[in-house]
């Protein structure tokens, strides 16, 4: 299997199945000199980790990150950054009984086809555990960027289902279970929640996200645009199926006169770009959304096929989220960490940045 590195300057690369001994991750290109601990990286994981609420899949794992080399005295060394995590609450035995079916909406076929072996125990490597070491990583790239340019990325759910969400308070997502800064509204969340749950069905949802005190001119033109490697790192997210930057979608039945954010006295009156011109930071707010399918492991019962390409009926067991784009928000704030980490590196490497213009 090939391509499970992105980045330029900044590489990340992941390795794991969902229920393997061990998922882990390389950082390669992380600047030395920052400081970082185990316990700062988990204070992020156990952010998107699964158990914390009813809402979610009830797989507890400890998460506790062995960080093994590119930090010497609890400073980064310039050298990669590996980091690892054991698996310690799977139970294999919840898919042997699909374990030559298909179930339909999930990396099965696709997988069965283009390699003739899958790993059918919770979707192996198309498994959202895979994205546990995304936000690992991410964790590094946060600090980074909070401490060098004082960038702060948030994530929040603004819609769950046809609940439709406002950004609210974004300094209290964190003590909702849903990450909306919209408190009130968590009972309507959780009824809502409890009656799919009941039913046996899924839902999906949208992520919402900025990134605040972006500098101007991170990105490049052409095939490097910023706004089309965020697009990318957030479509590599499990269960994604579609991305909005700025005005996105809403942009088509905009009108030119609107949709343009025009400049006076060298402030931006609006934001419908969300951030990039050209492929290029503009020192606005980079603003996205992430839209998340249902996802497709229920125990209502499905048409598909076995291996022998014969009809069956399934149904999966076992432990799944009824929304998982419940936790993706700690996901996409790190993906949109990492990409903009790597394109500062980029930017110092091309432009020597501390110079002054021409």
């Amino acid at each position: 299997m090939s391509h499970n590195t992105f980045g330029k300057n900044l590489k990340f690369t992941s390795f794991g199945e969902s229920h393997g001994t061990t998922i882990g991750c390389v950082l390669d290109g992380f600047p030395p000199g920052m400081p970082i601990t185990a316990e700062e990286i988990k204070g992020e994981l156990v952010r998107r980790a699964t158990g914390r609420s009813k809402h979610t899949s009830q797989r507890r794992e400890k998460d506790d990150v062995q960080i093994v080399s590119g930090v010497f005295n609890g400073r980064t060394t310039g050298h990669p950054i590996a980091l690892i995590i054991e698996n310690t609450d799977a139970k294999s035995k919840d898919y042997t009984d699909i374990a030559k079916q298909i179930r339909p909406g999930h990396g099965d076929y696709s997988y069965w086809k283009k390699y003739g072996i899958r790993d059918y125990r919770g979707g192996g490597r198309s498994s959202a555990r895979e994205t546990t070491m995304r936000v690992a990583a991410g964790a590094l790239a946060k600090k980074w960027l909070q401490q060098h340019y004082d960038i702060t990325i948030t994530a929040w759910l603004s819609q769950l289902g046809a609940i439709k969400l406002a950004a609210g308070d974004l300094s209290k997502i964190d003590d909702s279970p849903f990450f909306t800064g919209e408190l009130t509204r968590v009972p309507e969340l959780e009824d809502y929640m409890q009656k799919l749950r009941k039913s046996g069905d899924s839902v999906g949802a949208s992520i919402s996200a900025q990134a605040v005190n972006v500098p101007a001119g991170w990105g490049e033109p052409v095939y490097g645009k910023l706004d089309a490697e965020l697009a990318l790192a957030m479509m590599s997210i499990n269960a994604t199926k579609g991305v909005e930057i700025g005005a996105g979608f809403d942009s088509v039945a905009q009108a030119g006169s609107v949709h343009r954010d025009e400049i006076i006295a060298g402030e931006f009156q609006s934001n419908h770009a969300g951030g990039i011109l050209a492929g290029i930071s503009t020192g606005q707010n980079i603003t996205l959304k992430v839209a998340f399918k249902p996802t497709s492991s229920l125990r209502l019962p499905a048409q598909s096929i076995d291996e022998d390409n014969q009809a069956i009926t399934i149904i999966t067991k076992g432990r799944h989220d009824p929304c998982v784009g419940i936790r993706a928000a700690p996901i996409v704030e790190a993906m949109m960490a990492l990409v903009l980490m790597d394109h500062c590196l980029r930017h110092q490497a091309q432009t020597l940045s501390d110079r002054k213009p021409y």
